[in-house]
């Protein structure tokens, strides 16, 4: 039997192993864990790109710190002869996984060691690091446990994790302990750390302590793990000092070794860029001073309500209920049930669309109610019955079914959405011209002083702006904001306020607006 048959034969064995195992966990077991196996295809095509960086005939000295049933190992044994493989060492904190593993892998020179890695003493041995690390979101790790990992990060990488990383985070900056210098390290991760505020200290890492090589990120509608709704990306570093004028080769789409664009950036533009999924699709830009979004609106999200099937009642229900209506404030439906990119007003205020909604909302006391409005009195019995006042929002407002203030906006936008097949555009900006407010399905965008003024001037002009925001290219929103697995994209306040506001230039011929200080007038991006 040749070694590719052997190969073979055993990686057939894993692959039935690992459906055996993944069935006796539910999915929300492994979610909680952050076990998603890399599928067979994608780790082959992992170790063979590895093998295009590591120096030629270097003996190879492989680190898995989450190995699982050691899908990596099996592409390296695919990859990589053997007399050229050095050793091999792979760590595994869960048995069910660990124990089977060690028995298939019985007859290789593969190590696994059933213990935490990131409670592991390390050694700077290994010149190979590939991984798939757990996708454990940060409210899933126990304070003190991210207490301790953020401290052992610091001090073997230099990153400094704030509380909102993940796991995968700490398994990166720790694995810096076990690499030699000159080390090739393969991460197969989210790609949102490219993007997200606890992603600066992973990107500074980056371009600081290692050499970035590439980052290869995967189509979003294309996701890798069926079980995972997560964007993925495979980031390629080397231990050593970066050279001056380095560039970072970033793909995106097809495979590692044959993507669909490529683009090389300088790590002097990635130091300044806040977005890095911008690239490979948008050219490499100096930001000058420009005016944003943030410049004519401020951006608030919606309001939590802390239930909305409780808080948000059709009008036909408030009515056979006998609740009184001066209590509910109109709000608009999501945006799957707002067909129309217009929201006129009836006579009332009201919105007048098919699908009528009102949120509870009065600061009135309980005392006062149950004198006053029997009926809501008993509706507000139900909700206690229920535990709604004892929800995280409710126990914190005063009194519990209060809600925040969120004025009626004049223009809204879709906070999630993917693309349409036929506009490529997964946001809509809404124009209202009633007085509803909105759940945090939408963000808000209420005009600064300087526009209000010009809104006073001009009565056209705010929909003269709603028509320009909706004609925006989508990928300057994109650019702003981040994607998920199935090619879900996510708009925050601050990603939408940073979107580039030159479209004005056309309707605000004459208007000069100051920022920081200076009268910058309306510029383009160079």
């Amino acid at each position: 039997m040749t070694m590719a048959k052997t190969i073979d034969s055993v990686e057939k064995q894993r692959l039935a192993l690992q459906s055996e195992i993944d069935a006796q966990k539910t999915q929300a077991e492994r979610n909680r864990l952050g076990q998603f196996a890399t599928p067979p295809a994608l780790a082959l095509d992992i170790l063979k790109y590895a093998a295009t960086l590591l120096p030629k005939g270097e003996k190879v000295r492989f680190l898995d710190p989450a190995i699982g049933t050691g899908s990596f190992y099996s592409a390296l044994r695919k990859v990589f002869p053997k007399k050229r493989i050095g050793k091999a060492l792979g760590f595994e904190i869960d048995p069910l996984y660990e124990k089977p593993a060690s028995a298939l892998w019985s007859d290789s020179d593969l190590t696994i060691k059933l213990t935490d890695f990131t409670r592991e003493e390390p050694s700077p041995s290994f010149n190979l690091v590939i991984c798939n690390p757990p996708y454990v979101r940060h409210h899933h790790l126990q304070n003190g446990d991210k207490a301790r990992l953020q401290f052992l990060t610091q001090q073997a990488s230099g990153m400094k994790l704030s509380g909102l990383a993940g796991l995968y985070c700490y398994f990166l900056g720790l694995s810096h302990g076990w690499m030699a210098q000159g080390c090739i390290a393969g991460w197969l991760i989210p790609s949102e750390f490219m993007d997200v505020n606890y992603g600066k200290a992973v990107k500074q890492y980056l371009l600081d302590r290692v050499t970035l090589l590439h980052i290869h990120r995967f189509d979003p509608n294309n996701v890798q793990f069926a079980d995972a709704l997560v964007s993925s990306a495979v980031v390629w570093f080397k231990n050593a000092p970066p050279p001056p004028n380095h560039e970072v080769k970033f793909t995106f789409g097809g495979t590692l070794s044959e993507p669909r664009v490529t683009r090389y950036v300088p790590a002097r533009v990635l130091a300044y860029e806040p977005k890095w999924t911008r690239f490979p699709a948008s050219d490499v830009r100096v930001r000058n001073v420009i005016l944003r979004l943030s410049d004519l609106f401020q951006v608030k999200r919606g309001l939590a309500t802390g239930d909305n099937s409780y808080f948000i009642l059709a009008e036909d229900e408030i009515v056979a209920r006998g609740l009184p209506m001066e209590v509910f404030t109109p709000i608009l439906p999501s945006p799957r049930y707002l067909q129309q990119d217009e929201v006129k007003a009836r006579k009332d205020g009201t919105p007048d669309i098919e699908r009528r909604l009102f949120l509870l909302n009065t600061k009135l006391t309980e005392d006062e109610i149950r004198r006053r409005f029997p009926a809501l009195a008993a509706y507000l019995d139900e909700g206690k019955a229920k535990g709604i006042h004892e929800r995280y929002l409710c126990k914190h407002r005063s009194p519990w079914y209060s809600q925040e203030d969120r004025p009626p906006a004049p223009i809204v936008c879709t906070y999630l959405g993917r693309s349409d097949a036929r506009t490529a555009k997964p946001f809509r900006f809404i124009l209202n011209g009633s007085r509803a407010t909105v759940a945090n399905v939408y963000l808000a965008l209420y005009p600064t002083r300087v526009l209000a003024s010009e809104l006073d001037r001009d009565s056209s002009l705010l929909r003269r702006i709603w028509s320009a925001l909706n004609e925006l290219p989508p990928n300057m929103l994109l650019g702003e904001g981040r994607v998920y697995g199935g090619g879900l994209h996510k708009l925050e306040p601050r990603e939408l306020s940073n979107v580039p506001a030159t479209f004005i230039q056309d309707l605000l011929p004459h208007t000069s607006i100051s920022k920081n200080g200076t009268q910058i007038g309306l510029f383009a991006e160079g």
